[in-house]
This record gives C-alpha cells, sequence and structure tokens, in this order.
C-alpha cells in the first residue's frame, strides 16, 4: 500500500446478490460475482487505500444521499482526495485509476464517462467536494455526466477526463460488450490471417525466383579430380 497517501478509493457498489435482484438477466449473480472480483482486484493493484460501501453500510434514503455520504465518509477519515468507482465496468484498468491519482496530485478532479450518460469513475478533492450541489444532480439519468462536468465548470474547477467506457447495467448492455469484443477480434484475425497470406505470398515469390536461377545458370562446378 502507498505510504500515506491522501486519496483513497471508494468502490461504491451493491454487493453481487443483490445486484443480481435489482438486475435480472440470466446468471446475473455469476456475472456480478465476477466483476466484483475483478474489481477488488485492480483496486489492489494501485496499493492505494480503498474502502467498500455496499448496502449493508450506505447511508441514505436516494442513491445521491448514499454516494455523497459515502465520499464524505472517507474524508472524514483524512483522506484529502476519493476516487469514487463502480463494479460494473469491466474495462477499467488499475492503469486508469492511477491516472485519477496523478491527476488528483496535480489538482485536477477527474471524471470517468460511461456510455449511457453517466460515469463509472469521479475523482475529486476534499476543497472541491460540495454535498449539497451534487444532491442536486440529475443522478441515475442519461443526463448525469454532462450535468456534473457543468456543475465543475461553473466552479471553475479544471477537469481531466478518462476515455468513456461501457458498464454492464442490463442484458442488452453485455450483449453489446461482448459484440464489441467480437467485432475488435473478427477485425484482428482477418488482419492476422490477410499478414500471414501476403507473408506466404512473399516467400512463394522468392523460392520460385530462386529455383528459376538456379534451372537457367549453367554453374561451374569445377575440374575433375586428378588420382
Amino acid at each position: 500500500m502507498i505510504k500515506d497517501s491522501k486519496t483513497a478509493i471508494l468502490i461504491f457498489a451493491h454487493s453481487a446478490a443483490y445486484e443480481a435482484k435489482i438486475k435480472t438477466f440470466q446468471n446475473s449473480k455469476a456475472v456480478f460475482e465476477s466483476l466484483q472480483k475483478r474489481t477488488m482486484q485492480l483496486v489492489q493493484n494501485t496499493q492505494l487505500p480503498f474502502f467498500l460501501f455496499t448496502e449493508q453500510n450506505q447511508v441514505g434514503d436516494s442513491f445521491a444521499e448514499r454516494f455523497v455520504n459515502a465520499i464524505q465518509s472517507v474524508y472524514d477519515l483524512g483522506y484529502q482526495s476519493v476516487i469514487a468507482i463502480g463494479n460494473d465496468t469491466p474495462q477499467l484498468t488499475s492503469k486508469q485509476l492511477l491516472k485519477a491519482h496523478e491527476e488528483l496530485l496535480a489538482n485536477h478532479s477527474v471524471i470517468g464517462k460511461s456510455k449511457d450518460g453517466g460515469f463509472y469513475l469521479l475523482g475529486i478533492k476534499k476543497e472541491d467536494f460540495q454535498p449539497e450541489l451534487l444532491l442536486q444532480l440529475p443522478w441515475q439519468k442519461q443526463t448525469l455526466s454532462a450535468s456534473l462536468c457543468s456543475f465543475l465548470e461553473l466552479k471553475s474547477i479544471s477537469v481531466t477526463h478518462l476515455k468513456t467506457l461501457a458498464d454492464l447495467d442490463t442484458y442488452n448492455d453485455i450483449f453489446d460488450f461482448v459484440n464489441s469484443f467480437k467485432k475488435v477480434y473478427a477485425t484482428l484475425n482477418q488482419l492476422l490471417n490477410q499478414l500471414v497470406f501476403e507473408a506466404n505470398q512473399i516467400i512463394t515469390h522468392v523460392v520460385e525466383k530462386k529455383t528459376s536461377v538456379f534451372l537457367t545458370h549453367r554453374f561451374n562446378k569445377g575440374s575433375p579430380l586428378v588420382y
């Protein structure tokens, strides 16, 4: 763990069992158990201190209240910056978390937008944290990330944007995510096959050329030996 770090990671997410109840699709519990395990691993890889807030220790009546209260709880422990994430973004990496940490050290807030209009990561310093204003954002709506960016700009807070990623809330999200990898794999496979084909063509051409030279050239094999 990074010694004396003033930045902590907040994993704000339901347990896999609870997620499976509210996001119902085939094998949803197994999917979220896998995502939760992966999230814990990549967070631990950063060596930053982290805290997990599930439905068991979240406080508040609404999602917004529970999220804001969780961030405040981490500040109350003495940390100056918080990187808040969920557990439903399979493309999130330890490298991106460390990038957020670096930007916070440079006095920049950090947002990782999700494709559905929300965000999968929020990095914010204690001095820029304004609970009463954050509570007014359109939480769990498609305009959330845009509204958050407007809020930070209004307060003249410098923001670094991470790559937009997809989170998994429904079966369609998973279907689209898997298909996106299939498309990438298909394209890569096609390129590799083309590369192999072209390499074979070059090798065949070189072999044919050498064979042609060998058959048409009169080689002097040297004088016969005299015994």
